[in-house]
């Protein structure tokens, strides 16, 4: 089977390998989508905190059972054929965290992709309790599932509220995701970003109320927004280390600020201004089943606009020579998707 490696960052290599042997307990997939992340991006240019190489990327993905047995979700059984999605989160099962159902920050969490080998190839052989059936979605929206719920989660932990005022900083797909989900609340979303074309995306397909670019004058633009209140949620997908700092200035007295972003760095904020306004500070990891059932569901009801994020596709065997392509922000790049 064909597989697409990263050797080290900005080092992809695609090689012959053997199909996996699906053990007892597992399911043989095999691949036909996957979504690139900007975790992928990240591994890519070496700056992911979870990792070492070389790895095999991919953890957004969709495919058809190659072989199985029984079990998968809730015991029923998976057979040759089904279009299924995998949730690439590998919990334990047993640590604190997945004792209470929050398996999305198990202490001992592999992620696809991350931790251990993922889907830039052509077959994987994954746990059965991993593995949902894809109903009613095909494989592209199966695919897009992952980074979705990502953003679903995130304003689910925040407790959003309709008619709360929000602010989504950095719209890549997991800011659109959390823009998306926020406003099917009925929140009033705005969103802040350095680029033009990410923000006209956001404007032209995402149903948000307002769309402000970061420079001179945004956080008077953000006061004028919501007379000088500022916001109830403020959610950060930056990936970056200056502008989570930054965020806490957009919260609102008795506000919540929602970390999705995660990075190398250490943050700081201040305390007195943290304290005056009894914010809530939340990290948001991954995403749970329930998170991954609920945007199967909003796919299968159009309530997402999919085709549209949908921006790229490339075949799995032009991945190492075209995937560099994928940060040059000339290409307009939301989602792009991986053909195999």
């Amino acid at each position: 089977m064909l597989t697409v490696i990263c050797n080290e960052p900005r080092l992809l290599t695609t090689l012959e390998s053997p199909i996996p042997e699906r053990r007892p307990g597992e399911t043989l997939i095999r691949i036909k989508r996957v979504g690139v992340c900007g975790t992928d991006l990240h591994i890519f240019t070496g700056n992911q905190p979870y990792l070492e190489y070389p790895r095999v990327m991919g953890h957004e993905f969709s495919g058809i059972v190659e072989a199985s047995e029984e079990g998968s979700e809730e015991g029923s059984a998976l057979v040759p054929g089904d279009v299924v999605y995998v949730m690439p989160y590998i919990s334990c099962g047993t640590c604190i965290a997945c004792r209470q159902g929050k398996t999305n920050c198990c202490s001992r969490i592999q992620v696809l992709g991350v931790h251990c080998d993922g889907a830039f190839t052509e077959y994987l052989s994954v746990a059965h309790q991993f593995i949902h059936k894809a109903v009613g979605v095909t494989l592209d929206q199966a695919a897009m599932i992952e980074f979705l719920s990502i953003g679903a989660h995130a304003v689910r932990r925040s407790n959003l509220q309709a008619g709360q005022r929000t602010l989504v900083v950095g719209t890549g797909p997991i800011g659109m995701a959390a823009a998306i989900f926020a406003g099917l609340r009925g929140a009033q979303v705005t969103v802040l970003d350095t680029r033009d074309d990410r923000l006209d995306f956001c404007r032209k397909h995402l149903n948000i109320h307002a769309a402000v670019k970061i420079g001179d004058g945004d956080k008077d633009a953000l006061a004028d927004l919501t007379d000088g209140d500022f916001y109830d949620v403020v959610f950060d997908a930056t990936g970056n280390a200056r502008a989570m700092e930054r965020g806490f200035e957009f919260i609102a007295h008795g506000g919540t600020y929602v970390m999705i972003s995660v990075v190398r760095d250490t943050i700081t904020f201040s305390d007195p201004e943290f304290h005056k306004r009894e914010a809530t500070l939340m990290g948001s990891r991954n995403a749970t089943v329930e998170d991954f059932r609920y945007v199967e569901q909003c796919l299968r009801d159009g309530l997402i606009p999919d085709q549209a994020l949908n921006t790229h596709r490339i075949p799995l065997n032009e991945v190492a020579s075209r995937f560099s392509t994928l940060l040059d922000p000339q290409q307009g790049v939301v989602k792009a998707i991986i053909e195999c």
